[in-house]
């Protein structure tokens, strides 16, 4: 379900989804920087997660 909402999140407001995240090191806060200046990049990004995560949920589901 995380990876759903950040997912949705990150297509909806990619600047501001990439802001909610430019916390860590050096080098994750320089990736940030760099998603956050590149919004279609964001929403790609996004949009994958959505799809990995409805995905992932299925896989699961039919494991049960």
């Amino acid at each position: 379900m995380a990876l759903i909402g950040d997912g949705v999140m990150a297509v909806v407001r990619p600047q501001n989804a990439a802001l909610a995240w430019k916390h860590g090191p050096a080098p994750w806060k320089r990736f940030m920087g760099e998603l956050q200046e590149r919004p279609l990049l964001t929403r790609t990004i996004g949009t994958l997660q959505i799809i990995g995560g409805i995905w992932w949920a299925l896989r699961q589901e039919g494991e049960d």
